[in-house]
């Protein structure tokens, strides 16, 4: 992600962002944010951009903000989408753009909060015009193993399979579709990006990175906690539904782990254990993202998060919007 352009910023309109992996305390430092700003004069809205969260059938288990720890704040994007559905980035990115949009019209402060590196990425710097993969070709490469996969790779893209974990099933058969489809790499296609807005506003982010064993043991009782709060019954009513099981959400942390459970495959500690052990790893994950894609210059937290420093952040993170 590159650094937006600073020049002529205190003329654009502004917005925060607040990023980092999951459990890091995204949520409540922008519904404080909101609240600082609104002592201020300025009202504001919080625009979720986390994958999961936009998914209606997903409100315990993708951890979305509920009416009490909202407080009032306007929320946009929080479980808007049926899990029917597949959400993507992009489609995320035109609706956080007329949110954003709507929300200067009015004289507000948008606050994005989530933890998706692929939604913001796009909405600030644009997607990557890849046209419609022949699903032909994506089949073939799809049903090929992933050792196969990566050594067709490194012959058509060599420099995607140095960049790419060679297990990496997913963006393996991705960058080879895609050269295989358009006779372009995808870091040439991605060198291309259209519609991106970090030029147009004036960003004032920050990214939470808090110690990773804080982070690690907040994970493991937030799920277990899910697990006693509605997490089954969310899964119960999918798994109800009949959905196709690659949807996105019946692939979301703690579906495939609860409803294998139900389905009497496993017992419920060894259901609690996957899904933690899952969200770690997505935890590890987003970590990762978040410490080296951002631009360097972006305000960055790497200690745990209390009411005292989220009151703080909320003061800095004001100041800097209404100053410019």
């Amino acid at each position: 992600m590159a650094s937006p352009s600073s020049s002529n910023e205190s003329r654009r309109p502004p917005v925060a962002l607040i990023a980092g992996p999951t459990a890091s305390g995204k949520s409540a430092l922008a519904v404080a944010l909101a609240k600082a700003l609104e002592g201020a004069g300025r009202e504001a809205v919080v625009v979720n951009a986390d994958a999961s969260q936009v998914y209606a059938d997903l409100a315990v288990l993708s951890a979305r903000p509920n009416e009490e720890e909202m407080e009032g704040v306007p929320h946009r994007l929080f479980g808007h989408i049926d899990g029917a559905e597949a959400h993507n980035a992009a489609r995320w990115s035109d609706e956080a753009r007329g949110i954003l949009s709507h929300a200067h019209d009015a004289g507000k402060v948008p606050v994005l909060v989530g933890g998706t590196g692929l939604y913001l990425r796009t909405l600030l710097y644009g997607i990557a015009p890849v046209p419609e993969i022949d699903p032909a070709v994506r089949e073939a490469v799809r049903a090929l193993p992933v050792a196969e996969a990566h050594a067709a790779l490194a012959v058509a893209d060599l420099e995607a399979a140095r960049r790419l974990n060679p297990a990496d099933t997913t963006r393996v058969a991705r960058a080879l579709e895609v050269v295989r489809a358009t006779g372009r790499t995808l870091a040439d296609w991605q060198q291309a990006r259209e519609g991106g807005i970090a030029d147009d506003i004036a960003l004032t982010p920050l990214i939470l990175l808090p110690p990773r064993d804080w982070l690690r043991e907040r994970c493991d009782r937030r799920l277990a906690q899910m697990f006693d709060d509605g997490a089954v019954e969310e899964v119960r009513a999918l798994l109800d539904r009949n959905l196709d099981p690659d949807l996105p959400v019946m692939r979301a942390i703690g579906v495939p782990q609860i409803a294998a459970w139900l389905r009497g495959e496993i017992d419920r500690d060894t259901a609690l254990e996957q899904a933690q052990a899952a969200t770690r790893q997505y935890a590890k994950r987003q970590y990762t993202w978040f410490r080296h894609q951002p631009p360097a210059d972006w305000l960055r937290h790497e200690e745990s998060l209390n009411n005292d420093s989220i009151h703080n952040f909320a003061i800095i993170l004001r100041d800097r919007l209404l100053t410019g």
